[in-house]
């Protein structure tokens, strides 16, 4: 086959309010509730028109850091990105490929974005988001599911024929515990009574977890002791359990990061946990992080980027510092992990991890992993359902929907429709139907517009 010409119709923009069901903290923010988006697509392919969907929480304090600005204002950058990418795609004409489109149009909403004042990681979001729903009606048109859409080229990208493309029947299940998360049951805290765990200790019980991402705070006294809790309840609950530590931008500049971690280096309780540590993710900010070498830190794990991936030279600039690899995420854009699955292939040692941006059930958290999966990421960050009670606030009649066209990935967990972790995995075969991720669709009549 070759890549498909299209032409996109109309784009149609919604969100709907997600309440997590414990606070979820990372770096400085805490996240209590966010909204999610959604957008549908109607695509016209030789004639036909076919439709596409995507979804992505809009989280506050990620993809803008800057401490004045609200959760609130966050949100309406994002929804700002969104509605530049709506008018650039839609004002774009016939392509030749829905790569060209991402190429012209994403690149035209991007530049808009950034003029108006939102950081190039923001700016991104609502390409991002276009460019999974206009994949989705691609692959819909040609009866092809994401994997053998892509070995077939029908996107017109030009990694696709290289990388070697993994229609994987799981992925592994890499739990987060964020700062403010309960360790153990008998900690004082948040517990929301809904049937599902609400500790780290519980979680494991629950979903058979081997792997775990640990946030770090950037302070040492306070990592120390609570990655040294950490270790003793893996220690004694996780088997022979693989950790990754995430940054989250913490560290102003390099000294700060060496001197954190020879103090965690140097605290015997953790010396265990270290040796089974996979990497470390965007330590730090990134107004630093692609200025300032690595290499004299000899840091004796894999350190990667994730928030400083807002430009197609991020890698190979973070590369030449002393980085081994960097993040695949949805919200960045499936044609960013193509590119950075394509680069890291051509280098043994590198590394390309897959992370969430607490990915909800029903499109996203799909999308994310069928996604990340096909580039053969075999472990996988997954939080949406661990904060948010399975499908939030959404219609019985749309989780169920999901739930029924996606058996082995759902399962019933306290009367309602849940991500299904059976000894700490996913299971994904029932993502590679044809189109990207998904055989059912949110009730697009009870969402709400974005205008």
């Amino acid at each position: 086959m070759k890549a498909v010409a299209l032409k996109l119709l109309s784009v149609a923009l919604y969100e709907r309010p997600v309440t997590l069901r414990l606070p979820f903290r990372f770096g400085a923010a805490t996240v209590t509730r966010c909204p999610q988006a959604f957008v549908r697509v109607q695509v016209e392919i030789e004639g036909r028109r076919v439709d596409g969907a995507s979804a992505e929480l809009m989280v506050p304090k990620w993809f803008d850091k800057h401490p004045e600005l609200t959760h609130e204002q966050n949100f309406e950058q994002l929804r700002q990105s969104l509605r530049s990418a709506r008018d650039a795609y839609t004002g774009a004409g016939p392509m030749a490929s829905a790569h060209r489109l991402h190429q012209e149009a994403g690149s035209a909403a991007i530049a808009t974005s950034v003029a108006q004042g939102l950081p190039r990681l923001a700016a991104q979001f609502g390409p991002a988001q276009l460019d999974k729903a206009v994949a989705d009606a691609v692959l819909k048109a040609r009866g092809l599911g994401w994997v053998r859409g892509l070995r077939a080229g029908l996107l017109g990208d030009p990694w696709s024929p290289s990388l070697p493309l993994v229609e994987a029947a799981s992925v592994t299940l890499r739990h987060t515990v964020g700062l403010a998360d309960r360790l153990q049951d008998r900690d004082d805290g948040h517990d929301p009574q809904d049937g599902l765990p609400a500790t780290l200790e519980a979680a494991i019980r629950a979903y058979g977890l081997h792997h775990f991402k640990l946030k770090l705070s950037g302070q040492i006294e306070p990592d120390r002791e609570r990655l040294a809790r950490i270790a003793a309840v893996l220690d004694t609950h996780a088997g022979d359990y693989r950790v990754t530590l995430d940054g989250n931008e913490t560290f102003t500049d390099t000294d700060a990061l060496g001197q954190h971690w020879q103090a965690l280096q140097s605290t015997p309780a953790l010396l265990g946990l270290l040796q089974r540590t996979l990497l470390l993710e965007q330590p730090l900010a990134r107004k630093v992080a692609l200025e300032q070498p690595l290499h004299a830190l000899k840091i004796p794990v894999p350190v990667i980027l994730d928030e400083s991936d807002d430009s197609d030279d991020a890698l190979e600039r973070g590369l030449a510092l002393g980085y081994r690899g960097i993040s695949s995420k949805a919200c960045k854009g499936i044609y960013r992990s193509l590119h950075s699955a394509a680069r890291i292939a051509r280098t043994p040692g590198l590394l390309l991890s897959g992370e969430d941006l607490t990915c909800q059930a029903g499109l996203a958290v799909q999308q994310d992993c069928l996604l990340a999966s096909s580039l053969g990421v075999t472990h996988i960050e997954r939080n949406g359902h661990h904060y948010v009670d399975g499908f939030g606030i959404a219609p019985a009649e749309e989780a169920t929907a999901f739930a029924r066209a996606h058996p082995h990935l759902y399962d019933d967990t306290a009367g309602r429709p849940h991500l299904a972790v059976r000894q700490g995995q996913i299971a994904l075969q029932d993502l590679h139907a044809p189109g990207f991720g998904s055989s059912a669709a949110p009730l697009w009549d009870r969402l709400t517009p974005i205008l």
